[in-house]
């Protein structure tokens, strides 16, 4: 079976830091580009940032930039997404997708992606 399983999410403290996990089963993640979304309360989910399949494109939205990191470890099937420097706003569940053939570029489609993970849910708050 298919399928990417999101971790480390959690409740954290403004200017906190969790890293998130997305680790794939069932196939390799050699081939495809990762990305993570997120969807807060009544808003429509958001690409957060995005890993080429080797690592070479990065992209973040302007809203986590300079906070989240992104990177993959092929060896281990996982990409991570390090974010730093929590504000409320960033309280959403995050989700990991796959696939492949996409640009990793400022541009973030869910329809563009195969393969989803359940989410994680971020809380910040004091």
């Amino acid at each position: 079976q298919l399928q990417l399983v999101e971790s480390g999410g959690g409740l954290v403290q403004p200017g906190g830091s969790l890293r998130l996990s997305c680790a794939a089963s069932g196939f390799t993640l050699d081939y495809y580009v990762i990305g993570w979304f997120r969807q807060a309360p009544g808003k429509e989910r958001e690409g957060v940032s995005c890993i080429s399949s080797s690592g070479g494109s990065i992209d973040y939205a302007d809203s986590v930039k300079g906070r989240f990191t992104i990177s993959r470890d092929n060896a281990k099937n996982t990409v991570y997404l390090q974010m730093n420097s929590l504000k409320p706003e960033d309280t959403a569940i995050y989700y990991c997708a796959a696939g492949r053939g996409l640009p990793c570029s400022g541009s973030y489609y869910t329809t563009w992606y195969d393969y989803w993970g359940q989410g994680t849910q971020v809380t910040v708050s004091s």
